[in-house]
């Protein structure tokens, strides 16, 4: 497994293991741990959560497993996300909090849920034309000094969004969790990857097989690309075209960091056994080329 220093006391797995689709994995708490214990062995280490998931309800589950075996804790670093509001009985519509006293009360809500004492990256999920950045500036200022939240960053923001928010923080923005697979491209065409580069930071990445699209989708887009990924397949000794596409993201200079959202450890594997290729210019662009359907200019 590589490792990516996020801050001077802070690393993550190259690899990220997604807690998104946890309920969906219907595993028992034993079951839970178990798998937990097969991914650090392997060398995925970081967690990735968002207080939304699982209707509100991934991290509590999470934390039955982490109740049971707190020794497992230490091994880790967790993630979580908060600002999202789902409409309910309580909420007339769907909207971001990105209110000091929100944030602070979804931190506890999250440190109460996973019983822990501290989350290491505290993300905001989603922009906010409403955000306050002087008030989040103090939320994450009073988390930092009380021990409850050891880093910053946010989720799904352009480079002008990062940018105003950063010129109020005192505390520095380690992340910026995207969409980008070869089918999304997107973030590396607005300047979102572009400027985590210049930011010298890591880019996180959700959906990096594009929701499984590379497999199933039957676009023109999709079957040029499994066309192409078998041929890259081939000719670096991958198993399977899913490792050249996640080959394809840790070839990219920005060190990139894919989230896998399975609950299988022969699937969580996948990623982990792409670290070990690297794309040639020329393969990564056969990448591109067959997704964009033209040439490079």
């Amino acid at each position: 497994m590589e490792y990516v220093k996020m801050a001077d006391d802070l690393e993550f797995s190259r690899v990220v293991l997604g807690f998104w689709r946890l309920l969906d994995w219907n595993l028992t708490t034993d079951e839970l741990i178990k798998y937990l214990e097969e991914c650090l062995d392997i060398g995925i280490t970081t967690m990735d959560h968002a207080d939304i998931y699982g209707n509100y309800t991934v991290e509590e589950k999470f934390g039955e497993a982490i109740k049971k075996r707190p020794d497992l804790r230490n091994k880790m670093q967790i993630i979580t996300k908060c600002g999202i509001i789902y409409k309910s009985e309580t909420a007339r519509v769907k909207y971001y909090d990105y209110s000091k006293e929100h944030i602070k009360g979804q931190v506890e809500k999250s440190l109460k849920y996973m019983g822990v004492d501290h989350i290491d990256t505290l993300l905001l999920h989603r922009p906010s034309p409403f955000m306050d950045p002087a008030e989040i500036s103090r939320a994450f200022e009073e988390l930092k000094q009380e021990g409850k939240v050891r880093t910053f960053g946010v989720s799904n923001f352009l480079p002008d969004e990062f940018r105003l928010l950063k010129s109020y923080l005192t505390v520095p923005l380690i992340t910026n969790q995207v969409e980008l697979s070869p089918l999304r491209m997107g973030n590396m065409e607005n300047g979102v990857i572009n400027q985590c580069m210049e930011e010298r930071i890591h880019p996180m990445l959700w959906s990096p097989l594009a929701g499984g699209r590379i497999f199933t989708g039957e676009g023109e887009e999709e079957v040029r690309l499994r066309e192409v990924l078998e041929v890259i397949r081939e000719e670096i000794g991958a198993e399977d075209i899913d490792e050249v596409a996640f080959a394809w993201l840790f070839s990219h200079p920005a060190g990139l960091i894919p989230i896998t959202g399975s609950g299988e450890i022969k699937l969580a594997e996948r990623p982990v056994k792409a670290l070990k290729y690297r794309l040639t210019p020329e393969q990564w662009f056969m990448v591109w080329t067959a997704v964009k359907g033209h040439k490079v200019p």
